[in-house]
């Protein structure tokens, strides 16, 4: 069982490493050719930075696997040995918490890396080093504290459940929703510094487009997402009342009025949809697999590990596996996810008026542009990996003839109004 258990492990680092290798041999082939979406001299530089990307992301997969197979073979045993509570629950916290402890210190230099170097050369990062630690220690603690927490239900619910799994699914499944309502409100108190949209104009069309859709919210706000990173992004967070329409300032910087509102009428579309409850119920359907799983794994797997089945062992194992089963359910939520994105976009054209899916077009390529993503991939890389469709399928779905694109309008910064 144990060797099933690292061979599908194994399995999965491998497809994982072969779905990036041709992901990058095929963007290094694709910029030496003729440019797409954007200028010859951005082109190069999205496909430098995806390759950059995946070389990053394919050390981090041997430094997962080599981290894997050390928990797997003896580090579990390890922090068994090593943190010793009388106390029944502090000990299962305290083991479960050093476990994720020891991983969030390996993954630093990779955070680190993707910031300051990475990010750095390529035009993104805009945080300074006193910024970033202070993030992380906040990540770190948020961590600690509400980790704990969890861990604890998690604790309580093995030690006085015979069908554990199914309540631990249900409580951390409702932990899930939780984060989503909370999310907003979290992030503006420790990370981002959120104020009031001031241009009236602005805020009243977008609110007249919330009431087409039927959409409530506490108001529409604006994040300085610029003093750490330069892409650009939006998102509604949080459910019933106390959802929030949150626009990053470079988001405004660089589009347009009408361009805004059909990037916010694609993000209204997923609302009218009912999207996030269909992405709640996948991500519900992942979890209540897992969980039945380890909640019916055979005594002999402890025994051929050396470890007993104490609550600790079991979360750390779930931990130790949640990547597995979402790299599996990923082409199945990937298919459902981009069958959405069309369906938004549709919407989203259709809110934002008359030539709105010109201006939705527009905006797709200013974001492409901004945020250096190479518009081409390699169809097993999609398949993987992809929740949106590729931004070509996505211009065509939307009437655009990609053949005659006219760049020239990519080139200059268009003003936050017209």
């Amino acid at each position: 069982m144990l060797m099933m258990i690292i061979g599908i492990y194994t399995i999965f680092v491998l497809i994982t490493i072969y779905a990036s290798i041709m992901q990058i041999g095929y963007v290094n082939q694709a910029k030496r050719g003729k440019a797409v979406l954007l200028s010859d001299a951005d082109f190069l530089k999205a496909g430098n930075y995806s390759v950059a990307k995946e070389k990053m992301s394919i050390a981090s997969a041997f430094i997962d696997y080599l981290l894997f197979i050390i928990w797997i073979g003896f580090g579990i045993k390890a922090l068994e040995n090593t943190i010793l509570f009388e106390n029944e629950a502090v000990m299962n916290i305290a083991i479960v918490m050093g476990f994720l402890i020891i991983g969030s210190v390996v993954s630093l230099p990779f955070s680190y890396y993707e910031k300051f170097i990475l990010d750095e050369k390529f035009g993104f990062n805009k945080s300074s080093m006193s910024q970033w630690i202070k993030d992380t220690a906040i990540s770190f603690a948020m961590t600690l504290i509400f980790g704990s927490i969890v861990v604890w239900g998690v604790y309580l619910i093995i030690s006085n459940f015979t069908l554990w799994w199914l309540w631990s699914f249900l409580f951390i499944f409702s932990v899930v929703i939780l984060i989503n309502m909370l999310y907003p409100a979290f992030r503006a108190m420790f990370f981002d510094k959120l104020t009031p949209l001031k241009d009236e104009k602005l805020d009243s069309e977008i609110k007249s487009l919330m009431e087409k859709t039927g959409f409530v919210s506490s108001g529409v706000f604006v994040s300085d997402a610029s003093k750490r990173d330069a892409r650009l992004n939006a998102y509604f967070g949080g459910f019933g009342k106390a959802k929030r329409v949150v626009l990053f300032d470079t988001l405004i910087e660089k589009l347009s009025t009408r361009e805004l509102l059909a990037v916010l009428g694609h993000e209204l579309g997923h609302f009218a949809h009912g999207d996030i409850y269909k992405n709640i119920g996948l991500v519900g359907a992942m979890l209540f697999a897992m969980f039945g799983i380890f909640g019916n794994l055979p005594e002999s797997l402890y025994l051929e590990l050396g470890l007993s089945q104490a609550p600790y062992v079991l979360i750390i194992l779930l931990l130790l596996f949640m990547p597995v089963l979402g790299f599996l359910m990923m082409p199945i939520m990937g298919i459902v996810s981009r069958h959405n994105e069309y369906e938004a976009d549709k919407m989203g054209s259709e809110l934002a008026g008359v030539g709105g899916e010109v201006e939705l077009a527009s905006a797709l390529k200013k974001l492409v542009t901004e945020n250096r993503s190479f518009p081409l991939s390699h169809p097993i890389y999609i398949f993987f990996h992809y929740t949106h469709p590729p931004v070509l399928e996505r211009l065509k779905a939307l009437g655009v003839d990609i053949a005659e694109l006219d760049k020239s309008a990519l080139e200059g910064t268009c003003q936050a109004n017209i």
